[in-house]
């Protein structure tokens, strides 16, 4: 099928995410028939490195060898879906098994779902059902930072701090702190924010939930980990859960495997999906023991949730194959080099006239060059860096890259020169 034939079916009857659809069926949209490690290519055989791996799944670049044969090994071994009520499969118990094995100390237990906004779901139910079953029934909310986003389903989407997101759901018996952001000291004032919430009402709280280190969809805010250590130290002061969403975060993206890892400290519950299978949708939530022993008891107290395909074998035998190669590839080891490259070119980037700020933290660079997620100056870079050979998507005004952890420096510095070329001819 040629180009224009995809395009015109798209437009007929595709409803795209995130995406104002009148200016879209105005728009030429890329067209990707094939991918392979860094880079898209098009139907008309153009190539573009992906400098956001693909809304952040592909940390392992696209169709990996590895991978591509797991997929092949487990189809034909006839094993794709099973539920996973009342039985199990060995994908997921050795996955279970190695989670925990890598996971920050005190989590035990792992609890399957489809994507990362269902684990995010998952988490809340496991926080504010342990409670309520177990002695505190008023401990119903949670708090979040302003600018937080969470995903997009019911639960998840009411803790989320961007109005864009958020404005048709609203709060659904959940608080969301408002964080005064990016100004300067912004997450110091959260804190003390929190503080005085917890101070006040803590016996209704149930859970504190924070984005590690990085607010992503925010604008790449990131902050410092001091943060998370006084946010640990106040959960357990006020008996709350700390709930860490690493499902952009995690499996290497801000440099450790846990973004919780540069404050030295391990949640109560984890989130995780994206880079979790690389390729299917598939996430996990992971709790501490005393989390699932809040479950423990006659049939009423169950965990009565669950996603048609949570846990399924295909999904669990290419995220067991993803932590092989995180493993035998040392890729958080080798992406150290590759965050050099990132932080220098954003320095190069800061003395652009026109951008605002700039900052990088492992595989991820931003910058701003204007206030707003509904900018355009963004999407004026993302044009430029597109006839360059780079797909960019930026969070409004602000352009970023969070590339596949094996990128290769070369093309590391393309992608990077890439961005300060079309930043500069926009801005210049």
């Amino acid at each position: 099928m040629i180009r224009d034939e995809i395009v015109a079916r798209d437009k007929a009857h595709v409803w795209h995410p995130y995406t104002a659809m009148d200016e879209y069926t105005a728009s030429d949209p890329l067209v990707i028939a094939r991918a392979q490690g860094s880079w898209l290519e098009d139907v008309d055989g153009r190539r573009y490195l992906d400098g956001n791996s693909s809304w952040w799944v592909a940390t392992l670049g696209h169709a990996h060898p590895r991978l591509v044969a797991t997929m092949q090994r487990q189809a034909e071994q006839g094993l794709l879906h099973c539920s996973l009520a009342g039985t199990t499969h060995e994908p997921a118990a050795r996955l279970a098994e190695e989670l925990v094995a890598i996971a920050p100390p005190g989590l035990t237990r792992v609890f399957y779902t489809d994507n990362g906004s269902g684990s995010v779901e998952v988490a809340l139910r496991m926080a504010l059902q342990m409670y309520v079953q177990n002695g505190a029934p008023k401990k119903r909310g949670a708090l979040a930072l302003e600018g937080a986003f969470h995903g997009d389903t019911l639960g998840a989407a009411s803790l989320g701090g961007l109005d864009v997101f958020r404005r048709v759901v609203g709060d659904i018996g959940l608080t969301c702190v408002r964080v005064p952001v990016p100004a300067p000291n912004a997450h110091a004032r959260a804190f003390d924010m929190i503080a005085r919430l917890l101070r006040d009402k803590a016996d209704e709280t149930a859970a504190i939930i924070i984005e590690p280190m990085v607010q992503a969809a925010a604008g790449m805010r990131i902050y410092d980990a001091a943060f998370l250590r006084e946010l640990r130290a106040l959960a357990d002061r006020h008996d709350v859960m700390l709930i860490d969403d690493e499902v952009f975060t995690g499996y290497g993206r801000t440099g450790p495997m846990w973004a919780v890892n540069h404050a030295g400290i391990a949640p109560d519950i984890m989130c995780l999906g994206k880079a979790f299978s690389s390729i299917l949708p598939m996430g996990a939530t992971l709790a501490s023991e005393r989390v699932f022993d809040g479950f423990r008891g006659s049939k009423d107290r169950a965990l009565y949730y669950g996603h048609t395909f949570c846990g399924h074998p295909l999904g669990a035998a290419l995220a067991r194959e993803v932590l092989a190669i995180y493993r035998e590839e040392k890729l958080i080891e080798r992406s150290k080099e590759k965050s050099l490259l990132i932080e220098r070119a954003f320095a190069r980037i800061a003395e652009i006239p026109g951008v605002a700020r700039v900052r990088s933290l492992g595989m991820i660079g931003a910058a701003d060059l204007g206030e707003g997620y509904l900018g355009k100056i963004g999407w004026r870079v993302y044009d430029e860096a597109r006839r360059r050979g780079a797909y960019l998507r930026p969070l409004g005004d602000t352009v970023y890259v969070a590339p596949p952890l094996t990128i290769s420096n070369d093309e590391l510095t393309q992608l990077l020169g890439i961005v300060e070329e079309s930043v500069r001819a926009v801005l210049t």
